[in-house]
């Protein structure tokens, strides 16, 4: 790793918490992880403290937990989680991310885990069953697969005029990308769309693949998930909105920062549910005793605003659909 990763605690204000070797007390230490970075992924931490607390857990008084950032660089798995293990902490939790989820489950057989994967966890290999775990690991499935082939029949009813979709990927992702990719060309099939796929791992590339569009210019795209491309939500809506090209994400947050449109879980109330099974844990239940969850609260979003800077009238059936409207 090029530098150390670092611990921060999102509250009233950002301090820093101490490594385990340093703790003044013995309250069990949790690792929570996220692929992106402590400024973008706030909403994420604060509902897994919610959920935490929920389960009788508040940070500082009765649990210490630490916050590992990837930022997108996943080959800084390995090095942290051999870390973890070494360590051993009472429990890992994994946010968002299939590849945080996969590097814990192949280092460790002992530690508990709670994940939150956007794929079937089963198929993944991280649990033997979704009513029955039976291993180290359990957690919550926020549906990946279906809800970005929803979101690209969203983006074709809003403009039913498009017919040349680019659709960004993070080849890095390994896990996520190729069932996700499948599931979304086989729903622009139904729709009879030209699916151009862009690939992108870091800043550079992200504006390369903008460039692109001078040349060969898309009716719009769409962003599968990934904690880098939400860290850089800012690069892709000052990128579309230059380019004047509608934009589908996966995230409310990203719709406020000024993107077009988004649909997806609730990625709060995920992180909360890992919280909760990460106390449970803490108290003594067993991760192959907690069937996996699946998301049930989903979002569809529009920014009003930004369709009206791109000239798009937005579909009064359509528009009523909507769960949140950005004016």
């Amino acid at each position: 790793m090029r530098r150390r990763e670092f611990i921060v605690y999102f509250g009233s204000a950002a301090t820093a918490w101490p490594l385990v070797g340093q703790a003044q007390s013995a309250m069990p230490v949790v690792a929570f992880i996220d692929g992106g970075s402590p400024d973008a992924s706030a909403p994420r931490p604060t509902g897994f403290r919610k959920g935490l607390s929920e389960a009788g857990y508040v940070l500082g008084q009765n649990v210490t937990v630490e916050y590992h950032w990837l930022e997108g660089r996943y080959d800084r798995l390995p090095a942290l989680m051999t870390g973890l293990v070494h360590r051993r902490v009472a429990v890992i939790a994994t946010s968002t991310s299939v590849p945080a989820a996969l590097a814990a489950k192949a280092a460790t057989v002992t530690i508990p885990i709670v994940f939150g994967v956007g794929l079937d966890p089963v198929k993944l290999g991280l649990v033997a069953s979704l009513a029955q775990p039976g291993g180290n690991a359990t957690g919550i499935n926020f549906l990946a697969e279906e809800i970005v082939p929803k979101g690209l029949r969203l983006l074709h009813d809003l403009l039913p005029k498009a017919v040349h979709v680019a659709v960004f990927v993070n080849p890095s992702n390994v896990a996520i990308v190729e069932p996700t990719l499948r599931s979304v060309q086989d729903a622009a099939a139904t729709m009879a769309l030209q699916i151009q796929i862009l690939k992108a791992s870091t800043i550079g590339e992200i504006d390369d693949a903008f460039a692109t569009f001078v040349q060969d210019r898309p009716d719009a795209l769409i962003v599968i998930p990934d904690a880098f491309f939400f860290s850089r939500r800012g690069q892709f809506v000052t990128m579309a909105t230059r380019d004047r090209i509608p934009a589908a994400y996966w995230d409310r947050e990203i719709v406020a920062a000024g993107g077009l449109m988004s649909y997806g879980t609730d990625y709060a109330d995920a992180c909360r549910h890992v919280g909760v099974y990460t106390g449970m844990i803490l108290k003594g239940a067993k991760p192959a005793d907690l069937p996996v969850l699946q998301s049930t609260k989903f979002s569809f979003a529009l920014n009003l605003q930004t369709a009206h800077a791109l000239g798009i009238e937005i579909p009064s059936g359509v528009l009523s659909i909507a769960d949140e409207v950005i004016e």
